[in-house]
């Protein structure tokens, strides 16, 4: 066998857990395939399975491994069929994307279903951390960024900007009243976030005149991801400023309340980046463009600016430190 039948050899046995299995899909004997996966093993100098009587298990290298070979088979597969596919039919292989919780919920993942039917044999794996995940070390395709980006390693191409909702509790409103000026914030609170604990949060920020006013609050808690900053808000601990396509599905079921809506916070910009790579994908391409096209029509519809998508088109300059 040749590199590449040994790879899809290893990968049908890593998937069905079993050399009999594999050996059936692939139509060959089961001494082929388990000569083809030793012979592997031994040009990698590791063990990629562990064997017993009862199942066959991926090792760490061999998870490793496995990773990489279906985006190298998925790669070959497509060059294979790059001319046939000319027309726009069908993808197929893998892409892995991350972006935060509320992005996903609310924008991406119901729209998820029109992007599967015109490709079903596409594979998506989607990440939804608060955490900056390394592109290139954890094997991204691309990722969706809310906020200022500082990667200037990476592509970036500009989708528009998040306007930002100041949030409270129906809870917290019962207790504390809804702030009508800069000035009734004296007797508020407000959950702070800061991206290192210890760190001085800068208060409650707004747009004046053009210009960017920042607030000091009281609060009780001060914390530093997303979850916890939306849970403390939820539990009626203070106001919180948060992109309002994270927060849609709950502003409409009135779990949460938006106050003071013509003094937020400057708006975040909304990225799609990815690793600066000679030529991607199609299929990455192709989710990519349409990612893009989601998230610039729900900017839109939740009357938030934002670019076309043709303005959005990735150019060769990256961005500054």
């Amino acid at each position: 066998m040749d590199p590449f039948q040994r790879m899809q050899v290893f990968t049908r046995v890593a998937e069905l857990a079993s050399f009999t299995q594999a050996a059936q899909a692939l139509a060959l004997p089961k001494a082929s395939v388990s000569m083809a996966v030793q012979s592997l093993e031994s040009e990698l100098g590791t063990r990629l399975l562990h064997r017993t009587t009862r199942r066959v298990q991926l090792t760490q290298d061999g998870q490793a491994y496995y990773e990489r070979c279906k985006d190298l088979l998925a790669d070959v597969d497509e060059l294979q069929s790059m001319f046939q596919h000319a027309d726009g039919a069908s993808l197929r292989g893998r892409v892995r994307i991350d972006m935060s919780t509320g992005m996903a919920r609310n924008v991406v993942v119901p729209r998820l279903p029109e992007l599967l039917a015109r490709h079903p044999a596409l594979e998506l794996e989607l990440s939804s951390t608060e955490r900056r995940v390394d592109v290139v070390r954890e094997g991204f395709d691309c990722v969706l960024r809310t906020g200022a980006v500082v990667d200037s390693s990476l592509v970036a191409r500009p989708l528009g900007d998040a306007r930002l909702a100041n949030c409270v509790s129906p809870a917290y409103l019962r207790r504390h009243g809804a702030p009508q000026s800069l000035a009734d914030l004296a007797g508020h609170r407000l959950v702070h976030f800061v991206n290192t604990l210890g760190a001085r949060s800068t208060g409650f920020e707004a747009v004046v005149d053009g210009a960017l006013v920042l607030t000091p609050m009281q609060g009780a808690i001060t914390v530093n991801n997303a979850e916890a900053y939306m849970a403390s808000c939820l539990a009626g601990l203070g106001i919180i400023q948060v992109p309002r396509l994270g927060v849609v599905d709950l502003l409409a079921r009135g779990e949460l309340l938006e106050v003071l809506p013509a003094l937020s916070a400057p708006p975040m910009p909304l990225t799609l980046m990815y690793a600066n790579r000679r030529n991607l994908p199609r299929r990455v391409r192709t989710v990519m463009d349409w990612l893009a096209e989601v998230v610039v029509e729900h900017c839109r519809e939740q009357d938030m600016p934002a670019v076309s998508p043709a303005q959005s088109a990735p150019g060769p300059s990256r961005l500054p430190p």
